[in-house]
């Protein structure tokens, strides 16, 4: 069966991508939104994995073969009736796979890889690399799998010279927030660290850059797939079907005029933890373009021009599973997270220096 073709109309302008996918083939929130994170979705011949994204007039967005039923689609009418072709219409053009070749794959740097034993290894993650994938999705894939962009697992055995030794991932962070995190080597290393981390007991803090500056102090709630409008957030009800309790210590570390310099310390490890406390708190982070309004709401003004999500995993602590000592790493922000924290403070210096004022 061929992909699912379709152009955004102007009814569908600056509407985002998961709210047409909804309308157009009458799925929930969470059909859609399942439908693009797992990369069945691509947008102008790429894919797309961000639920929020606004789409224009125009914009063509296809859709893998046989994830919709497109008999049950709700039909959105064209903003003008099409002519009448002469000749049959063309079919849509084929999305050509990406190269397996390995000189097309991201390149891990050699500095990454900040610790390696026989039983573990703790890398610095650059942002806009995927750590894992999930079982279910290379079990859809199948072969086709190859043809999906490495991830920081695929990539790792050969950063370590040992390609034929897959890595176990054993916990992850988001695809565009840089930092610390750590694989396992042996089956028996993958279960000790798993259950620190699902006991919660591993130390894991991050950086980051807000819009505005949060409450200090300890922030929990409850947290769900779906809030009301097709993203990830708190319930009102703590006894919600499916809610998961979600923990954050929230420190400033520093004041920069209208943003922050924030440090989250983890004691529970839910997906976008921080990065929705942050959001629900009134004070997103720089570049946040999902957890950036309130339920149902407009998005927050964001004036700093981050082009990512300012977030970095600072710090990783747990107990070896091999040797039962305590171990931790720090590392600091990469250079996009380092040069917007210095462009912000001398923004907010030059707003509160005495020739400023005068």
């Amino acid at each position: 069966m061929p992909p699912i073709v379709f152009v955004v109309d102007r009814r569908e302008n600056g509407k985002t991508l998961a709210s047409v996918l909804k309308t157009r083939y009458a799925l929930s929130w969470a059909q859609a939104k399942r439908l693009i994170e797992k990369r069945h979705v691509r947008v102008g011949q790429q894919v797309e994995t961000d639920a929020a994204r606004r789409l224009k007039v125009g914009k063509q967005v296809q859709l893998d073969s046989g994830t919709v039923e497109v008999k049950h689609a709700t039909p959105v009418a064209p903003a003008k009736p099409a002519p009448k072709p002469k000749s049959p219409a063309p079919k849509p053009p084929r999305v050509k796979p990406p190269s397996d070749d390995a000189s097309r794959d991201p390149l891990l740097p050699a500095e990454a890889v900040v610790y390696s034993d026989d039983a573990v290894v703790v890398v610095n993650k650059p942002a806009g690399l995927t750590t894992m994938r999930h079982k279910e999705e290379a079990e859809e894939f199948g072969r086709g799998k190859r043809f999906l962009p490495k991830t920081l697992a695929d990539l790792l055995p050969a950063a370590l010279g040992a390609p034929g030794r897959p890595v176990i991932a054993v916990h992850r962070i988001d695809r565009d927030t840089s930092g610390l995190v750590v694989f396992a080597r042996t089956r028996a290393a993958a279960e000790h660290l798993t259950a620190q981390f699902r006991k919660h007991t591993a130390e894991r803090r991050y950086l980051a850059l807000t819009r505005g500056v949060p409450k200090a102090g300890r922030v929990e709630s409850v947290f769900v797939p779906d809030r009301g409008d097709g993203r990830r957030g708190t319930s009102r009800d703590l006894l919600t079907e499916g809610g998961k309790k979600a923990v954050t210590h929230v420190t400033v570390s520093e004041r920069l005029g209208s943003f922050a310099v924030v440090e989250c310390r983890l004691e529970t490890g839910r997906t976008h933890q921080v990065r929705i406390h942050l959001g629900e708190a009134g004070t997103p982070l720089c570049g946040e373009r999902v957890y950036d309004r309130p339920l149902n709401g407009k998005p927050l003004p964001d004036r700093s021009g981050a082009e990512r999500p300012m977030l970095h995993a600072a710090r990783l602590g747990f107990v070896h599973p091999e040797t039962g000592q305590a171990v931790g790493w720090d590392v600091k922000p990469p250079d996009d997270f380092a040069e917007l924290w210095a462009e912000l403070r001398r923004a907010a210096a030059d707003v509160t220096s005495p020739e400023r004022r005068s």
